[in-house]
């Protein structure tokens, strides 16, 4: 009943053409484990208002399966700014249709009355004991993108089998309900509550217990710039550094208020590199501002940038900032418990195409180090299960500038990361200490970790089949490269099938997934190379890292050999020419 969505179908009908309705009618949007992601559009292939009640009232039924109580305590649904004027899509709209839906079978909904950061959803099933929890936002992607990302009781994004389970729902529950379009029935019903402002109250208060000097943050004369990248976070960072008495950073004007067309940058992604913060540089510069912080649209991930006294900026890979948060949680922790014994209930998460620096600050400090499965659904949900049995989880991170260090939040979350790395910082700066020369300390006492991460853009899903089918059938049926170049395999690991050759039985401990393809390569020089496909977009990436132990301080010659070896990978296993791989440009 979209008028919108409803003309550019008949209008293609009206056109005779079949190329273009078989795109958006020939295959259902996909409901994973990270929900749905697409373009906003017309078809069942789109994110639309038809397309949202059907998930919606699929998600309903499954809901009402799982939770006897549903109706006493209902779920939380928040929205990003996103909105696409030609179909008449936006994130607020669909969050309404969504909110329509559960009240029309009794549910109670708690829907955000205005925009909101992604973490603020997941906090408020935890907070408010909800029974689920649905955020729309397309977080990172291009402007044209929307998404449906759902939490489970317990605070985390869904794992399987909610996902096969939901899907299904979806499949049976097609046909909209009566009166399933007319989203202003929400206004007048008991049912609707607005958690705005308690939550806002209450997360700002949670989020204090992670502040450990007030005083030096009062008193810090250290400037900070910050940007939303025309997303959801102005507000909230401002609130966060009002909450922890730090002096509000400088906003880049030309992006702090939401805008769904992002004009200033080509990807509203802090991850693509410095493309994404040149007005951050500029207004830096003017103000005297010694760092950065970036969000993304969706405020759930954290860029940093910091300036030398001369020369470049230099933005700190999200791996770079994972070693120095872990370093300082875990310092804070250490210093406001003197037990020795709590140190082993102390654990720290990552995913296992991030970094293992924190596996060495653990092996010599005496917490606990797990790596999970990439997303923060595993570390979520690993977290849970953690603090269940009575252990502090201090810290999970992701290489993709994703960081959990706030037990409140059992997901990445942006603003709480902005406020905790200006914590750092400010008391750095009282032992005339600069992010960069910390974390250099960090790698002098636990080794040297040099990582590099890039990808390769691919929109033919035979050519990525292919691709991984010959690093599987390398020299013959069934075998993976014995070499890359000059640089010797000693280890595989295909989370694919399932295969890892360092196990007795050579069974994969962590989880697998035949829909995706994940590979890791082990070096006989101590590298580690991992290959992937991405969940959201259509890419194929790569994560490689060298590990020295303490001590050996030749760091160029270890970033040649890192170089070398991501040459290698590239030439040998990923051959751009011969695929028509695109790469990342900056």
């Amino acid at each position: 009943q979209n008028p919108k969505t409803s003309a550019i179908v008949k209008q293609l009908l009206d056109e005779g053409n079949a190329a273009e309705l078989q795109k958006y009618f020939g295959s259902r949007m996909e409901f994973g484990t990270a929900g749905l992601r697409a373009a906003m559009g017309a078809g069942i292939s789109h994110m639309n208002d038809l397309t949202i009640i059907q998930t919606t009232q699929g998600f309903c039924r499954y809901l009402e399966k799982n939770f006897s109580d549903l109706k006493k305590r209902g779920v939380v649904i928040g929205f990003d700014a996103r909105a696409h004027l030609s179909s008449g899509g936006s994130s607020k709209r669909f969050a309404r249709l969504a909110a329509n839906t559960f009240i029309s079978q009794g549910v109670p909904v708690y829907l955000f009355s205005d925009i909101t950061p992604t973490p603020f959803v997941p906090y408020t099933v935890t907070h408010l004991k909800l029974c689920a929890g649905i955020m729309v936002t397309a977080s990172h992607n291009p402007k044209q993108d929307n998404g449906y990302k759902v939490y489970w009781e317990n605070g985390a994004q869904i794992i399987s089998p909610h996902d096969k389970g939901i899907a299904q729902a979806i499949e049976e529950n097609q046909e909209p309900w009566p009166q399933a379009w007319d989203d202003k029935l929400i206004d007048s019903s008991l049912l609707l509550h607005d958690p705005y402002a308690t939550v806002n109250k209450e997360y700002f208060k949670d989020i204090q217990k992670q502040c450990f000097h007030r005083n030096i943050n009062k008193a810090t004369n250290l400037k900070f710039v910050h940007t939303s990248v025309h997303g959801v976070g102005h507000k909230f960072v401002q609130l966060a550094f009002k909450a922890f008495d730090l002096s509000p950073p400088f906003a880049v004007p030309e992006q702090k208020d939401p805008d769904p067309e992002f004009p200033t940058v080509k990807y509203p992604n802090p991850e693509e590199g410095k493309g994404v913060l040149t007005l951050s540089f500029a207004l830096a510069e003017k103000d005297g501002a010694k760092i950065i912080l970036a969000n993304d649209p969706d405020a759930d991930r954290l860029a940093v940038a910091e300036t030398p006294e001369s020369g470049e900026w230099k933005v700190f890979s999200g791996n770079e900032l994972g070693a120095l948060l872990g370093w300082w949680i875990f310092t804070c922790w250490k210093n406001h418990n003197r037990d020795n014994c709590a140190v082993k209930d102390v654990y720290m998460l990552s995913s296992t195409v991030s970094s293992k620096i924190l596996r060495a600050i653990a092996l010599k400090e005496g917490f606990h180090f797990e790596e999970t499965l990439t997303g923060f659904k595993w570390m979520g949900n690993r977290a849970k299960q953690l603090m269940d049995q009575g252990k502090a989880v201090l810290f999970a991170f992701e290489e993709a500038i994703g960081y959990m260090c706030c037990p409140a939040v059992l997901d990445k979350d942006g603003v709480s990361a902005a406020v905790i790395t200006a914590e750092m910082a400010s008391f750095l700066a009282t032992r005339n200490l600069t992010l960069s020369q910390q974390l250099k300390a960090v790698y002098n006492e636990y080794g040297f970790h040099i990582t590099k991460a890039s990808y390769f853009i691919c929109h033919d899903p035979k050519v990525i089949q292919q691709l991984f089918d010959n690093l599987r059938n390398f020299d013959g049926k069934n075998t993976y490269p014995k070499s890359c170049g000059r640089f010797k395999v000693s280890g595989i690991r295909d989370l694919t099938t399932g295969y890892d050759s360092s196990q007795p039985d050579q069974k994969a401990i962590l989880p697998t997934s035949k829909s995706s393809q994940m590979i890791t390569f082990t070096f006989a020089n101590g590298g580690v190379a991992t290959m992937r496909t991405s969940g959201t977009e259509p890419k194929i990436k790569y994560y490689s890292e060298l590990c020295a132990p303490p001590g050996n301080s030749d760091i160029e010659q270890l970033k040649k050999e890192l170089d070398e070896l991501v040459n290698a990978l590239e030439k040998h296993f990923f051959q751009p020419e011969k695929n028509n791989l695109q790469r990342k440009t900056e």
